[in-house]
């Protein structure tokens, strides 16, 4: 079985966290289609694994498969696997980058938008980077709502203004890079 290319992994990757983030089902269910379409060139099929930590994405040959869509286990070779963690903390050896990424994103939104939406920003890039270990634009959900009602009021002591424009913040924050803000 080939290797299935780091690019292709990591575009399987950006749309699984984009469908886990869609509010709409509809939304969700196209970004999993596109997931499966591009992972099916290189044959392989992708499943959502929960646990504890979250989610983690496995992709894994097509050939591993019967007709009924269940794993032979004959066919069945870890080696031939990818697994991505989706939730849950990142990588903590990878703090230093993350962190620097993401004061690069804070600064950004200073510099483009002042500094209320940067003051708020550099709090998020704490929060992510000292938190989860992971880059703004991948926290879920779940952690931004973490970010908005405990971090932020209880840790970085915002302004009046910083908490009525707190929603124009994430968006700018996530705009830096491209994202929308789930």
């Amino acid at each position: 079985m080939p290797e299935l290319p780091d690019s292709t992994v990591a575009e399987a990757e950006r749309l699984t966290r984009l469908a886990l983030r869609a509010s709409d089902p509809d939304e969700a269910a196209a970004y999993r289609d596109e997931r499966d379409a591009l992972l099916a060139e290189a044959g392989y099929a992708a499943r959502e694994r929960g646990d504890d930590g979250g989610v983690t994405l496995v992709c894994y040959p097509e050939s591993w498969l019967d007709e009924t869509g269940t794993i032979r286990m004959d066919a069945f070779d870890p080696d031939e696997a990818v697994e991505r963690p989706l939730g849950g903390p990142g990588d903590p050896d990878e703090w230093d980058e993350v962190a620097t990424h993401n004061r690069g994103i804070a600064r950004a939104v200073h510099e483009a938008h002042g500094s209320v939406h940067g003051e708020t920003v550099t709090s998020l890039a704490d929060f992510a980077s000292n938190h989860y270990a992971k880059r703004i634009e991948d926290l879920t959900r779940e952690e931004l709502a973490e970010f908005r009602e405990e971090y932020l009021v209880r840790n970085a002591w915002p302004t009046e203004a910083q908490l009525e424009r707190l929603a124009d913040s994430l968006r700018y924050a996530f705009a830096v890079v491209d994202e929308e803000k789930p």
